[in-house]
């Protein structure tokens, strides 16, 4: 089969595209998928690194995120039958918790074998490139914005790293609860897209303090009073946005958090969190609740992912620099 690998962590460029790569085969318990699409999330960019303490068999396929048709039923499997169309729940929730893409084969290839636990029934009305999109990023977003950050209508919400995967599942979510959007990007581009999408303020932090615009638009938070600022910062950035964050919330403002790509032990400033009282929220992941709720959202055309470009799998180092570059405005598909 096709298939992108490798062979040792490594940086850039470091993926082999191979079209002989081993067919694999179903064991007692799974099915053999036929990937229609595929999508990256900077985790696999730290798993083509190499991350501390997490030990990746090698050869290694990475891919969280996918969707595609049963090809073969392994033995055992029953309530799925060839042909039926799927979403995979990446996450191992009856074992040790690892990760299909990451401690056992993904979807960077023309076929995956998968524990039937992890399917995830397909709807007719969602394709399979918007069920590529959903797990990793949207996912994280619903259960961060919904289930723990509780978003209601009418509170100003600032999302920073707006314009990726998790950010743009968020100005979708924010404004589907009613709230005022302000998004932070890099160029004029990007926030006229999130615009688009329902944003109602753009900061384009490369020339300008989001921190300055919030004060001169909002006025500046007062300890003593529950005004100025904004309700909620969804900050998954880390390093150094982290007390710039702390800095624009109003009393009792809620800080959101799902990842820390720019640095997971940024500087800290206490003050902030106790004499605002601020809440600071943390979300892991999502539950298969959170991806059947995704799919109704989808279905109904509440929501829609947003997907940049479609690459094939030979072009699957140049969708990972498209990632590390942020230069991707939603999702990058990749098919074999």
């Amino acid at each position: 089969m096709k298939a992108a690998v490798i062979y040792e962590h490594g940086g850039p460029g470091s993926i082999r595209y191979e079209a002989g790569f081993p067919d694999p085969a179903p064991g007692a318990g799974e099915v053999l998928v036929r990937v229609k699409a595929a999508t990256l999330n900077y985790h696999d960019i730290f798993t083509r690194r190499g991350m501390p303490g997490i030990k990746i068999p090698m050869p290694c396929i990475m891919g969280l995120d996918f969707a595609g048709d049963i090809a073969v039923l392994g033995a055992g499997v029953g309530d799925w039958a060839v042909g039926d169309r799927v979403m995979i729940d990446p996450v191992d929730r009856l074992g040790g918790g690892g990760l299909i893409g990451e401690v056992r084969p993904g979807g960077l290839a023309e076929f995956c074998a998968v524990p039937a636990a992890n399917l995830v029934r397909l709807p007719a009305n969602v394709s399979y490139e918007a069920a590529a999109c959903l797990p990793v990023a949207y996912g994280t977003a619903l259960r961060m914005m919904v289930t723990i950050g509780q978003v209601k209508a009418g509170e100003k919400v600032l999302i920073l790293g707006a314009s990726g995967g998790v950010g743009t599942c968020c100005v979708q979510l924010a404004k589907l609860a009613g709230a005022e959007v302000i998004v932070c990007a890099s160029s004029a581009d990007k926030l006229r897209r999130l615009k688009d999408l329902g944003a109602d303020h753009g900061i384009d932090y490369a020339r300008e303090d989001f921190v300055k615009w919030i004060y001169s638009r909002f006025g500046k938070p007062h300890r003593r009073r529950f005004d100025g600022g904004v309700d909620v910062v969804v900050n998954f950035t880390g390093g150094e946005t982290w007390v710039p964050s702390l800095k624009v919330l109003h009393r009792q403002g809620r800080i959101l958090t799902c990842g820390a790509t720019a640095g997971f032990d940024p500087k800290e400033d206490l003050r902030f969190i106790w004499t605002f009282e601020l809440n600071i929220r943390g979300s892991n992941g999502w539950m298969r609740e959170d991806l059947t709720a995704l799919l109704d959202l989808i279905g109904s055309g509440k929501l829609k992912p947003v997907i940049d470009r479609e690459l094939s799998l030979e072009d699957a180092n140049e969708a990972f620099r498209l990632l590390e570059d942020r230069a991707v405005f939603g999702k990058v598909i990749v098919k074999p």
